[in-house]
This record gives structure tokens, C-alpha cells and sequence, in this order.
């Protein structure tokens, strides 16, 4: 459905403003390209940017004004909804989310379903300003221990901060493999950026995470491929008109809250528009049996090994994968994107589905 079909057919000004804003769209594109080289991918949704409180807790003055200020522009009432909640007495009293209790015996999909649900207790943060800043170069440790922060507040979340606590919260499953997955969308003309985090047990993928819609977090890992993963993400992408432009992978995240070891976020890079959908597959596929081949060669995430050899439910992971280097500067990006994209839908008028 392009949205623009009806309009196909104008004069050369007009021809000569559709170039000019698919010049412009590309930029926005670029510029978001090189924000999520330097680990801020997330400081802009849609086109609209948000803040993230650099400042820790509690939040200063300056932050906490500027917060509001945002929301009383970003919000359909305006700073009507500022004032009444600022300016009320009688608040509600919001109960705290408390920690799954996780018992060694419970199994691994009924401890996944209980931190999901510890995720959205914490509740989306829509309020324009990321509560606690993600350094994605940061040494796992130092993840960790924000992650700890992050349930000692219970502050709510946006889908970055519930990779982070969801790792945090998984580090006792030594059969679980946890590993990132980021979608970079377009709609209405405009990119948007998401991430889950991608989960491996007993050869069946899965996700835990955080989002405004309830098809784009978790995922029961019942999925017999990460291919099967990805594609059921896309269709819950295109059910809100958005098209899925990039996925990109990481490697498997180590199960040691203490490593020093930084996250990989960015091992696989896949452009549907460059490699077509069997080729996409088949990158996808790839991409999961270097994960395994790490893991059986002895240079993946070190993990707990003795609770390991004594779960016999661990994922089988095949010796016969081709090997592939592990340098973080060799990921595989799939090409260029193209100079073209879809119009924005003129029923719409205008209406930005952030996701």
C-alpha cells in the first residue's frame, strides 16, 4: 500500500518536492545510522526525540522541569496533564512490582513468563525521558549493577533498560542463551528503533522485553528457528503499517554478572532491502549457528559450567557449523539502502504509530 500512489501523476515541482523529501528522509536515516554507531539509537522515536536522565537518582531539579515541560508537548492534553497531576493532592499510591522469587526447580519457560510479567508491572515509560542511562559500551558488570538499580526503583522502563533487566534477571539460567535483537522500522516517513532480548532453550527461541504494543515484546520460546522469531516480529510490524527495514544481531551474552566483558551488540547487520527474503533467512540462520558453533568451540560467554553438565535439557548445539571469525569489526552488513522509500498513507493524517 503505498501511500502515495494516488499522487503519482504531478507536476514537475511536485516531482522535483518528492525527491526533495526522499533526499530529506534519507538524511534522517543517515544521521540515525551514525547515532546508533555511537550507542544512542534510542534517544529519538519516531522522529521525535526523547531525554535520558544523564543525572542518576533522584532526579535533579533541571531534569525533572525538563521532563514535564516535554510531556506538556508531547501529550494530546497538553500541559493540562501536567498540571493536573502535579497539581494533585490525592494521588493513588502506585504498589511496588516486587522481584520474581525464582526457584531452581521451576522450569525455564515458567521463570521466563514470571520475569515478563515483572517487566510490564514495572509498566512502558511514556513520559518522554528515559529514566536510567544505558551506555552500551559499559562492561557487563557495570550493566549489572544498573540493572539492580533498576528493581530497587521500579521505575518504569522503555524497551532498552528491559533488555538490560531481563539479562540481569536471567544470569542464574546457565541453559538459557540470551542475546540482543534490534528492528529499525519506517512508517509515515519516519525510522523507528526497538529491541528485545532474543532468547535460546533447548533449541527453541523466544524474547523477553518491553513495548507500547503487546506483539512486539515477549515471545514464549516455542519458535524452532530464529528465522520463525524474526518473521513472527515482522508480521506484528506490518499489522501496524510498519515496514521492517534492518534486524540486527548480537552474540550470546555471558551468564557471569561479573565479566568485564562488553555486550555485542551489532555482530550480524541485515538489510531486507539489500538481501531479499530467502537471503535474509538464510542470513538469520547463519547467524544462529555461529552462536552455537561459540559455544561449543569454548569461545562464547563463560557460564556457569557445573550447573551445565547437570541439566541435560541444554540446547544441542551442532560441532559441524562453519566457523566464522569472531572480531567484533567483522559483523555482516548486507549493503547500502536504497535511495527510495515508502510515501507516507494519506488516511492517517499524519498519525505517528510509535512502537
Amino acid at each position: 500500500m503505498d501511500a502515495g500512489m494516488s499522487n503519482h501523476q504531478e507536476d514537475g515541482g511536485s516531482g522535483a518536492a518528492v525527491v526533495r523529501r526522499s533526499e530529506a528522509s534519507e538524511g534522517v536515516a543517515q544521521r540515525e545510522e551514525e547515532q546508533e554507531e555511537d550507542g544512542d539509537e534510542d534517544l529519538r522515536d519516531g522522529g521525535v526525540p526523547f531525554f535520558v536522565n544523564r543525572g542518576g537518582l533522584p532526579i535533579d531539579v533541571a531534569t525533572w522541569e525538563r521532563m514535564w515541560k516535554h510531556v506538556a508537548k508531547i501529550h494530546p492534553d497538553g500541559e493540562k496533564v501536567a498540571l493536573r497531576i502535579r497539581g494533585a493532592t490525592d494521588l493513588p499510591k502506585i504498589p511496588i512490582p516486587s522481584v520474581p522469587a525464582l526457584q531452581p526447580s521451576t522450569l525455564i519457560p515458567e521463570r521466563l513468563e514470571a520475569i515478563q510479567r515483572y517487566i510490564r508491572e514495572l509498566q512502558y515509560n511514556h513520559t518522554g525521558t528515559q529514566f536510567f542511562e544505558i551506555k552500551k559500551s559499559r562492561p557487563l558488570t557495570g550493566l549489572m549493577d544498573l540493572a539492580k538499580e533498576m528493581t530497587k526503583e521500579a521505575l518504569p522502563i522503555k524497551c532498552l533498560e528491559a533488555v538490560i533487566l531481563g539479562i540481569y534477571l536471567t544470569n542464574n539460567m546457565p541453559t538459557l542463551e540470551r542475546f540482543p535483537i534490534s528492528f529499525k522500522t519506517y512508517f509515515s516517513g519516519n525510522y523507528f528503533c526497538h529491541i528485545v532480548l532474543g532468547v535460546n532453550f533447548g533449541g527453541r527461541y523466544g524474547a523477553l522485553g518491553i513495548s507500547r504494543r503487546e506483539d512486539l515484546m515477549y515471545k514464549a520460546p516455542t519458535f524452532r528457528t530464529l528465522s520463525e522469531l524474526i518473521f513472527d516480529y515482522e508480521e506484528a510490524y506490518r499489522r501496524c503499517w510498519h515496514t521492517l527495514k534492518k534486524v540486527k544481531l548480537g552474540q550470546y551474552v555471558s551468564h557471569d554478572p561479573h565479566s568485564v566483558e562488553q555486550i555485542e551488540w551489532k555482530h550480524s547487520i541485515l538489510d531486507l532491502e539489500k538481501l531479499g527474503r530467502e537471503d535474509f533467512r538464510k542470513e538469520l540462520e547463519r547467524h544462529s549457528r555461529d552462536m552455537r558453533l561459540k559455544i561449543s568451540k569454548g569461545t562464547g560467554p563463560p557460564s556457569p559450567t557445573k550447573d551445565r553438565k547437570k541439566d541435560v535439557s541444554s540446547p544441542q548445539r551442532s560441532q559441524s557449523s562453519p566457523h566464522r571469525r569472531n572480531s567484533r569489526t567483522e559483523r555482516r552488513p548486507s549493503g547500502e539502502k536504497k535511495t527510495t522509500e515508502p510515501k507516507a498513507m494519506p488516511d492517517l493524517n499524519g498519525y505517528q504509530i510509535r512502537v
